[in-house]
């Protein structure tokens, strides 16, 4: 009954993003604004980590598991990327050390700020 009370929490701020979405007009996705809402109630306590813990953390485990559709539909594209295999592989491997190339300048940022407010 644990996990259900948990995937219900979740659930609800999955609802409220979908809410805010249909409201704003602005180009952002539902599951955004609902991360961003559970983030700001776990911030400022108005859900404690341990009300989302375990069933967020299963969500987590079988997330790869949601990719397997799109990799099967890139197979029915074989033909078409084919012809452009050279410059797919090109933009992939460019993106991809961009974004780790950020997401390690950020985790740096962040281990630097966490440092300097401890001494």
């Amino acid at each position: 009954m644990k996990y259900m009370f948990q995937f219900l929490r979740i659930l609800a701020f999955c609802f409220l993003g979908e809410v805010l979405h249909w409201l704003l007009p602005l180009p952002i996705p539902a599951s955004i604004y609902g991360l961003a809402l559970l983030l700001a109630a776990l911030k400022f306590g108005a859900v404690k980590l341990e009300q989302v813990k375990e069933t967020s953390a299963f969500l987590v485990a079988v997330f790869p598991m949601l990719f397997l559709p799109g990799a099967v539909g890139i197979i029915d594209l074989g033909e078409v990327l084919a012809a452009i295999w050279l410059p797919a592989v090109l933009a992939i491997a460019l993106v991809t050390v961009l974004v780790m190339g950020a997401a390690g300048r950020v985790t740096q940022a962040v281990i630097r700020r966490k440092e300097a407010r401890h001494d």
